[in-house]
C-alpha cells in the first residue's frame, strides 16, 4: 500500500514499505502562506467572536478567496485552480488547527469537485452550475451539504452550516433512484439548531425538490453522493488531524508552565506518557489521511475503504487528544476563559460527523470481507 508522508521538513515525512510520496514545494509553500494568514486573522478571539455571530462568511473567508483557497477545486475557467484533494489536504489540516469557522470543507471539498464533476458529465448542467462554482472560487458563496440519506418528504432535515448558506446541495428521493438538487437559499427555510460548538451553524431545513434544481438522479446521482461521502470522510478527518495537534500542542505547553510540588508537572512520567499517547494515534492517523487523499484524486479502488481508515484514525486521535489534553489542564481546562474548550468541541463534533469511527470500522469490515 502506499502510505504518503508530507514533505521532508514536516512531522509526518518518512519512508514506506515501496514509494515515498511527499507534498511539493509548491503544495508545502502554499500551505505555509495559509498557517500564516490564519494565525493572523484566526486567532482565539476570533473563534470567540464567531461563537457570539457565526457567519458563513466575513473577511476572512474574502481573503481565503482571494489566496485561492477556497476555489482551489473549481475549474480553472470558472476562476478556480482545478487542484485535487491531496492539494487541498494540508490546507484543511491548517483550517482545523485553528477551529475555522468558516465551511471550507462544505464549500471547497464537497460542493465544487461534486458540481464540477457533474457538470464535465452533462452540458446542460455546467451551465447550470457555473455561476455557483464561479460564485465559490470568488469568495461570495458558502455552501451546505445535506445528509446524503435525507428524505425531505419525511420531515425537516438537521445539516451542517445551513444558516447562512448561499446554495445547498441536497439529496431527494426519485423514480429511478435518488437525485442531487442544488438549491438557492431562497428556496430553502433554516430554523437554527443548537449546537456544541455553534460556529458550525446546525440548522433544520425545509425545502422542495423541482425539476430546475435537480442536478443529477438515478446511478450518477448514487456514484456522486458515494464520492462525496468519501471526500467528507478525508475532509474532515484532515481538520481533526489539526485539531490534534493544536490541542497536543496546548496541553503540552500547559505542562511545561503549571508547577506541582516545585516542579512542571510536563516532568512527571504519567504527564509525559499520556501526552506521548496522544501523539503516536496522531502520527499513524497522519499518513493514512493523507493516502485517502491521494487514493480519491487517483480513482483507486480501494479509495473508499482508505477514506474510512482515515476517517476511523483521525476520529480516535482527535478524541484522545481531547481526552488527555483536557486531563492536563484539569478543573481550568473546563472553563470558558480557557481556550482549549474552543478546540475540544469542534473535535467533538467533527469526530462524530460524516460517520464515527464505529461506523467507519464497520465500513472497512465490510469491504474487507467483499474481497475475493
Amino acid at each position: 500500500m502506499w502510505w504518503p508522508s508530507a514533505c521532508s521538513d514536516c512531522p509526518a515525512a518518512e519512508v514506506r514499505d515501496a514509494v515515498h510520496f511527499a507534498f511539493t514545494a509548491q503544495q508545502c509553500e502554499f500551505r505555509d502562506a495559509v498557517r500564516q494568514l490564519l494565525a493572523n486573522e484566526c486567532t482565539t478571539g476570533d473563534v470567540r467572536l464567531a461563537y457570539e455571530s457565526p457567519a458563513a462568511r466575513s473577511p476572512r473567508w474574502t481573503r481565503l478567496a482571494a489566496m485561492g483557497v477556497v476555489g482551489l477545486s473549481v475549474p480553472e475557467n470558472l476562476g478556480g485552480l482545478g487542484l485535487g484533494l491531496v492539494d487541498l489536504v494540508p490546507l484543511l489540516e491548517e483550517s482545523g488547527r485553528v477551529a475555522l469557522p468558516e465551511p471550507l470543507v462544505e464549500s471547497t471539498a464537497l460542493t465544487a469537485p461534486l458540481l464540477a464533476e457533474l457538470g464535465e458529465a452533462d452540458p446542460a448542467v455546467a451551465v447550470s452550475v457555473s455561476r455557483w462554482l464561479s460564485g465559490i472560487a470568488k469568495g461570495e458563496f458558502a455552501a451546505a451539504v445535506g445528509g446524503l440519506a435525507a428524505d425531505p418528504t419525511s420531515g425537516p432535515v438537521a445539516v451542517g452550516g445551513a444558516t447562512g448558506a448561499d446554495l445547498f446541495v441536497l439529496v431527494a428521493p426519485g423514480p429511478g433512484g435518488p437525485e442531487i438538487h442544488v438549491v438557492g437559499s431562497d428556496r430553502v427555510a433554516v430554523t437554527p439548531l443548537s449546537s456544541l460548538d455553534p460556529t458550525r451553524r446546525l440548522g433544520v431545513l425545509e425545502w422542495m425538490p423541482t425539476p430546475d434544481t435537480r442536478v443529477a438522479s438515478g446511478p450518477e446521482a448514487a456514484a456522486g453522493m458515494a464520492r462525496t461521502s468519501d471526500r467528507a470522510a478525508v475532509a474532515t478527518a484532515a481538520q481533526l488531524v489539526g485539531l490534534s495537534d493544536r490541542m497536543i500542542g496546548m496541553a503540552a505547553e500547559y505542562a511545561k508552565a503549571r508547577h506541582q510540588f516545585g516542579k512542571p508537572i510536563g516532568s512527571f512520567q504519567a504527564v509525559k506518557h499520556m501526552l506521548a499517547g496522544a501523539q503516536v494515534k496522531l502520527e499513524f492517523a497522519r499518513p493514512a489521511v493523507y493516502a485517502a487523499a491521494w487514493s480519491l484524486d487517483e480513482g483507486e479502488p480501494s479509495g473508499s475503504r482508505a477514506a474510512s481508515t482515515a476517517k476511523a484514525l483521525a476520529s480516535d486521535a482527535a478524541t484522545e487528544a481531547a481526552r488527555v489534553s483536557l486531563q492536563v489542564h484539569g478543573a481550568i481546562g473546563y472553563t470558558w476563559e480557557c481556550d482549549l474548550h474552543l478546540f475540544l468541541k469542534r473535535a467533538w463534533a467533527l469526530a462524530e460527523a460524516w460517520g464515527s469511527a464505529s461506523d467507519h470500522r464497520q465500513s472497512v469490515l465490510a469491504s474487507l470481507t467483499a474481497l475475493p
